[in-house]
């Protein structure tokens, strides 16, 4: 693990937040985590949704795992937010942060006020959506003829808004701009004009609100598969033999984590050897 400081700012905050549910949120949030763990980083990571605990609970499987196989994989800090007000959950940031250089937040699929609270303070906003309008509607509004942007969504209205508060505090507090990314998962699963409506309202609006886009993991059955044992497309030697499907997965995973463009460490530059 590396030993390096985390930044005078805390660590670097990395949240995975969408108000709506099955876009692979939970899924990309983990890889990131553990891509990032592989790289030398210290990485913390908090489950905001106590019902579902996906995160939480796919991290306690990866933990479950090394004790049975006798193992040690490179992994995160983790633990799930239960309290009911803001307050408790700055103090179990405050916690997670010590000695770490990335904090990553697993979000709830809804409308949430902690979720909210955290996505207005993201170094890097991760918002997985899938390849369909039902999706983009959580940022912005298209029209029925013309799939041309008619207006943003409250939650892109949301973001906007930070990311301006951020932008001018910036300078006098010394604040990290915020980094807003949309990844496209399962993008496979899009008849092809339907996608190319999707890419040209996504491309408008990127440029009305300053996000970018990256493309994300694809719809496969192997991370179904991981999840009980908490193993990642990135434990190597604890997967046995893999088809040509994981290895391609492999590769777009390990694009999409380039294309987040996180601030490494200086003494966790190690390549991440994933093929």
């Amino acid at each position: 693990m590396s030993n390096s400081a985390a930044p005078p700012q805390g660590p670097h905050r990395i949240v995975f937040a969408n108000e709506k549910g099955g876009t692979g949120k939970s899924t990309t949030a983990v890889h990131t985590a553990i891509a990032l763990a592989y790289k030398g980083a210290r990485v913390g990571a908090i489950d905001l949704d106590p019902r579902q605990r996906t995160m939480h609970r796919y991290l306690e499987n990866r933990a479950e795992t090394e004790r049975r196989r006798e193992v040690q994989l490179p992994g995160a800090r983790f633990a799930v937010f239960t309290g009911e007000t803001v307050e408790e959950l700055e103090l179990l940031i405050a916690e997670m942060s010590e000695g770490v250089d990335f904090l990553v937040f697993d979000t709830p699929g809804r409308d949430d006020l902690f979720a909210r609270h955290v996505a207005t303070g993201a170094d890097t906003l991760v918002t997985p959506l899938n390849d369909s309008f039902v999706d983009f509607d959580l940022i912005g509004q298209v029209d029925a003829e013309t799939f041309k942007v008619r207006r943003l969504s409250f939650y892109a209205e949301l973001i906007w808004e930070a990311r301006l508060k951020r932008s001018k505090a910036t300078i006098t507090d010394k604040k990290r701009e915020m980094d807003w990314v949309v990844v496209r998962n399962r993008t496979g699963h899009v008849e092809a004009r339907n996608q190319k409506r999707l890419e040209g309202a996504l491309t408008e609006l990127s440029k009305r609100v300053g996000f970018r886009i990256a493309n994300g993991l694809s719809e496969r059955v192997i991370y179904r598969e991981l999840f009980p044992s908490g193993l990642t497309l990135l434990d190597k030697g604890q997967l046995g033999e893999l088809g040509t499907s994981h290895l391609v997965a492999r590769q777009e995973l390990r694009s999409l984590i380039a294309s987040l463009n996180l601030p490494m460490p200086k003494a966790a530059q190690a390549e991440l050897e994933m093929v």
